[in-house]
């Protein structure tokens, strides 16, 4: 089995930052990726950013481009999402995915995820 926990949301003003973690842990095998999606209330589950194994490759959503930043510690097994410039339309909960592709979609894991407000 496959743990993933989330932690670091909460309430920022807009323009602010925060900084969400990802602890992987239990069976994720080698080379893992780790997505992060967000679900506002009324709207659909959307992709965010993604991370390959060594760390270089990044993939980011449209809408975060040069906000957000993701990172990861591999001695840690710990994924970050480093987000500035919050914006009220970045509220909602934020979920880690384990998955084995860079990609959108198709991960096979996920937390509980930590909700992120935005006040305007």
């Amino acid at each position: 089995q496959v743990q993933l926990q989330e932690s670091g949301g909460g309430l920022v003003q807009a323009g602010g930052s925060l900084r969400l973690s990802c602890a992987a842990s239990g069976r994720t095998g080698s080379r893992y990726v780790i997505g992060w999606f967000r679900q506002a209330p009324g709207k659909e589950r959307e992709f965010v950013a993604a991370n390959g194994w060594s760390g270089a490759t990044r993939l980011y959503a449209d809408s975060v481009k040069g906000r957000f930043t993701i990172s990861r510690d591999n001695a840690k097994n710990t994924v970050y999402l480093q987000m500035n410039s919050l914006k009220p339309e970045d509220t909602a909960v934020y979920y880690c995915a384990l998955g084995s592709r860079l990609t959108m979609t198709g991960y096979d894991y996920w937390g509980q995820g930590t909700q992120v407000t935005v006040s305007s």
